[in-house]
């Protein structure tokens, strides 16, 4: 038989089968499953989210003219000689101005709100890149869980067969009732071992809710799929080429260049200096009469000097910024690649043989106790060689998966499926 192609399968909790309606939340999820619903119901994404939202709302700011001025002006009430108070007397002005904006003003502030929600969009992007791994991770997690938990009740049923055996070797006198004390005991380790899984599986399950959202999967909820060892083709440089291309959070600083860019821009725009004009019309001692102004600030000390030369500086820290982003990118590609690749050579090995061999030795072992040609001590050794080998075992094909996940996030897409 090849150890090549071996997978852990996993037992899965049965419930009843009940009506649910398109809304009611999942009982029995896959993997693909585990990803979309984190994506729809996570809370801290729909929070980030919410980013997008708001920054589309800056840019409807952005785009606003300036609103007219609508002054009334009742001048010359003589307050002091009351007895003189007359209606024809007083200046009544009524006037309307409108400020024009100048350098573009307006547009650029548009064009760097529109960069603001672009840069909220990729970094959503990217938080959903991490969240698709992490909620991978904890659904690999599970499966690990319940592989353990099954391996420590098949390991707990066949010890205790051999207990009982051995039960009837001690009341037949072929055993020593020490040796069978031994045994007894040792049975407490796998009763210890069931308890824990137990334990690791409740607090798997719960980890991979937080991820989905609390509400968006029953309290009862399981997976489905088992751990399988995958062996994908793929190079390095492809990686690294893919990753360049799609990762958001370097698409994220790409845009965080172009949005210093506009904002020095803006600021060369908000140096220049708006005209107001009005118009008014007035009435004093009953003669009519209209008027017009212009009025304009000048530009003697303050230019926006301080805010271009900070907006100039920040191009060069975005620019650092970017540079840095996709080094961290090839470095994120080239350390899940070579984990992949050390994570492939320890379920080779196990493969290879190392699985084959630590059952054949229990198996070897008990034959031979059985027959009074072993030890206890040997018996109970090749047991636990046997339970240490099939965990690690599990422990290394989990890793595995976890490592291809991670090479699908360095990317910044799903490259192995």
């Amino acid at each position: 038989m090849s150890f090549r192609r071996i997978a852990i399968s996993t037992v899965l909790f049965v419930c009843p089968a009940i009506p649910q309606t398109a809304d009611a939340p999942s009982k029995l999820i896959s993997k693909d499953d585990a990803i979309r619903i984190a994506l729809a119901y996570n809370q801290a994404l729909r929070a980030n989210r919410l980013n997008i939202d708001q920054s589309k709302a800056q840019e409807v700011t952005a785009s606003l003219k300036p609103n007219p001025t609508l002054s009334t002006l009742v001048d010359a009430i003589p307050v002091f000689s009351p007895g003189t108070i007359r209606f024809n007397t007083q200046v009544y002005s009524e006037a309307l101005s409108y400020t024009v904006e100048r350098g573009g003003k307006r547009e650029k502030r548009v064009v760097v709100a529109k960069d603001n929600t672009q840069v909220a969009a990729q970094t959503v992007t990217d938080n959903e890149r991490t969240l698709k791994f992490q909620t991978a991770q904890a659904f690999i997690n599970v499966l690990l869980a319940k592989s353990v938990l099954q391996l420590a009740k098949d390991d707990l049923a066949n010890f205790s067969q051999q207990l009982d055996l051995n039960h009837a070797r001690l009341v037949a006198g072929d055993l020593a009732e020490g040796d069978y004390l031994k045994l007894s005991l040792q049975k407490l380790q796998f009763e210890q071992d069931v308890s824990a899984a137990v334990l690791g599986l409740v607090q798997a399950r719960a980890t991979l809710r937080q991820q989905l959202g609390y509400q968006s999967v029953t309290d009862d909820f399981d997976v489905s799929g088992s751990l399988v060892h995958t062996k994908p083709s793929l190079t390095l440089d492809d990686l690294q080429k893919k990753a360049l291309d799609t990762r958001p959070d370097l698409q994220s600083a790409h845009t965080g260049v172009k949005l210093a860019n506009d904002t020095v821009s803006l600021a060369f725009g908000n140096r220049a200096r708006d005209w107001t004009f009005s118009g008014d019309y007035a009435n004093s001692n009953g003669s009519n009469g209209v008027g017009a102004s212009f009025s304009m600030e000048l530009p003697i000390h303050d230019r926006n000097q301080g805010e271009i030369a900070r907006s100039q500086s920040a191009v060069r820290q975005s620019i650092e910024t970017e540079s840095s982003t996709q080094v961290g990118v090839l470095t994120d590609v080239v350390n899940a690649y070579f984990a992949l690749q050390s994570d492939e050579e320890i379920v080779v090995l196990y493969e290879s043989g190392y699985l084959k061999q630590a059952t054949d030795s229990r198996d070897i072992s008990n034959y031979a106790f059985q027959r009074g040609a072993a030890s206890i001590l040997d018996f109970l050794d090749a047991e636990r060689s046997y339970r240490a080998t099939q965990l690690a075992y599990r422990q290394a094909l989990a890793a595995q998966m976890i490592a291809v996940e991670q090479v699908n996030q360095a990317v910044g897409t799903q490259v192995i499926p």
